[in-house]
């Protein structure tokens, strides 16, 4: 039976931020499909809490964003790409207004934030829900273009590529269960991260690390995936999964408490609250072992109550939902996986080291975020290589080579089996694996143990894939195991101390701030 066939001059995967500014911005050049393996708001730019750090005020500099950046990133940013991104703040604003997004002002100037990290208030924000507001200011602005065809409930297998260049991608229609062949000059995967990895995240379930895994398939380079953020604050509530409580509260004052009433955090760093987040992530993790309790405390119910509604509702209402009212009661917070500083390697312009491939949004790595990431920086970096990416790719579009049409594909063994039954205790287990061995805090001893662990499970899961049918929960679960393998493998690389990094048995940073990049060997690069 011959597989459906879909052409465009360019073939986006994914929905978020990244993949949506992308494609509108390249649909005045060429034809765009955008395929998303839920809904087209299902993204972790839709979850978003804080904003999008800018300089947007007289009171702020290009120089004093650039050296926040360059510190909390510990050592390992690229001083270069870190200049490119912060000047373009003013423009990412710009068009982003343009497109609808009404970004909160108090009088006749932005209300901006300040978020853990920042020396200055430059985070402009719509209340607690600034990515909801600029994802649905996209997608409508996305539906109207006749350029852009979408197709929701496709998820992407595998990349298709020949001689180093590809050509599109294979990708399963959930609903009907067939492979189809989209078939395209250039391919941009802004997949999100891979938060799922891990058994506390602040993710969508979508975040399976989707693009690392195919671009690492087809021999693109990935960089820094050891660097795993997490969230110093996700909810904790036996009902209510992933639920981030936005860093903005801390900027507005809201405090960590542990068990004893006390606050906690002026003893791990001068900043306390508003230390970068691989601190205060370690401080509530060490809090957590040194007490036994499940969870510490984030209060802010010292602020006016009036206040705290009006600038975090989603947040208010979420933890009133929970039975906690944070007005009045503080609220009970544990850290998370939340961003990924590494993935598929690129230029500031989104390129990948295979020809007619791009990564854009948090699926890319290039050296912007360093060892740790400065909040809200993330959406500014998506914006910024979106934009980059799609100028570059539109000049390529006329130089490039036609597309290939991707040869019809039917799995070889398409055989439902009781046996699938396991590969949701498969993808539990790997998610303990990594938040027990790859977690906060990591030993030599630890990543060992996850090494040998996750390789057994990824030979198990590969079998799975080739024996039988092609289903989203085992094209996830190979993704999933793949990401896994490719974190423990660039951990061990590491013999170091560096940001979201911390492995006991190296407490220190080394001499020289080196990337790690795997391909089909190992090269640390200098910075």
């Amino acid at each position: 039976m011959m597989n459906k066939l879909y052409q465009s001059d360019f073939l986006v995967i994914g929905s978020g931020l990244a993949g949506l500014l992308f494609s509108i911005k390249a649909s005045r050049h060429g034809t765009v499909n955008i395929i998303t393996k839920r809904t087209m708001e299902e993204s972790s730019t839709n979850r978003a809490q804080g904003g999008i750090a800018a300089v947007v005020s007289d009171k702020d500099s290009f120089e004093s964003h650039i050296a926040d950046t360059i510190r909390v990133g510990d050592g390992l940013c690229h001083p270069d790409v870190v200049r490119a991104f912060v000047t373009s703040g003013p423009r990412v604003i710009k068009e982003l207004t343009e497109l609808g997004v009404e970004f909160d002002e108090t009088g006749s100037e932005y209300d901006l934030g300040l978020e853990g990290g920042h020396s200055k208030r430059r985070v402009l924000h719509v209340r607690d829900y600034t990515g909801r507001d600029i994802e649905h200011a996209l997608i409508e602005h996305a539906k109207e273009i006749e350029n852009i065809r979408i197709y929701e409930n496709h998820m992407a297998v595998n990349l298709f590529a020949r001689n180093n260049r590809v050509y599109g991608a294979y990708v399963l229609d959930v609903n009907t269960g067939e492979v189809e062949r989209f078939a395209a000059k250039m391919t941009i995967l802004a997949t999100g991260g891979a938060g799922r990895v891990f058994l506390y995240t602040s993710n969508p379930d979508v975040a399976t690390g989707d693009g690392i895994a195919m671009a690492y398939r087809v021999g693109a380079s990935v960089m820094n995936l050891e660097f795993v953020q997490f969230h110093p604050t996700l909810l904790y509530h036996p009902k209510i999964r992933s639920f981030l409580i936005s860093e903005a509260l801390r900027g507005e004052g809201a405090q960590l408490i542990g068990f004893d009433g006390k606050r906690f955090m002026p003893e791990y760093h001068p900043k306390a609250e508003l230390a970068p987040r691989d601190i205060v992530a370690r401080a509530i993790d060490h809090e957590l072992k040194k007490t036994g309790a499940e969870h510490v405390w984030l209060d802010i119910s010292f602020k006016d109550p009036a206040y705290v509604k009006d600038r975090f509702p989603i947040i208010y209402a979420t933890c009133k939902k929970a039975g906690i009212d944070i007005t009045q009661d503080p609220i009970p917070v544990v850290p998370g996986a939340h961003y990924m500083m590494g993935g598929v390697r690129v230029d500031i312009n989104g390129m990948t080291d295979v020809k007619g491939l791009f990564a854009i949004g948090e699926t890319a790595c290039t050296g912007f975020h360093g060892a740790n990431r400065m909040a809200s920086n993330s959406l500014l970096e998506a914006s910024v290589l979106a934009l980059n990416a799609a100028e570059t790719a539109t000049k390529l579009l006329d130089s490039t080579f036609p597309a290939y049409e991707i040869p019809p594909w039917d799995p070889m063994n398409a055989t439902d089996s009781d046996e699938l039954v396991v590969l949701s205790h498969m993808w539990d287990e790997i998610r303990r694996i990594m938040v027990n061995y790859v977690g906060i805090v990591r030993s030599n001893k630890r990543l060992i143990r996850a090494r040998n662990r996750i390789g057994f499970l990824a030979r198990e899961i590969n079998q799975f894939y080739w024996d039988f049918k092609i289903t989203p929960d085992l094209v996830e679960l190979r993704n999933i195991v793949a990401v896994a393998e490719l974190i423990v493998k660039m951990a061990r690389m590491r013999s170091e101390f560096r940001g979201a990094h911390y492995n006991k048995d190296y407490p220190a940073p080394s001499n020289q701030a080196v990337d790690t990049i795997l391909k089909k060997g190992y090269e640390p690069v200098p910075v």
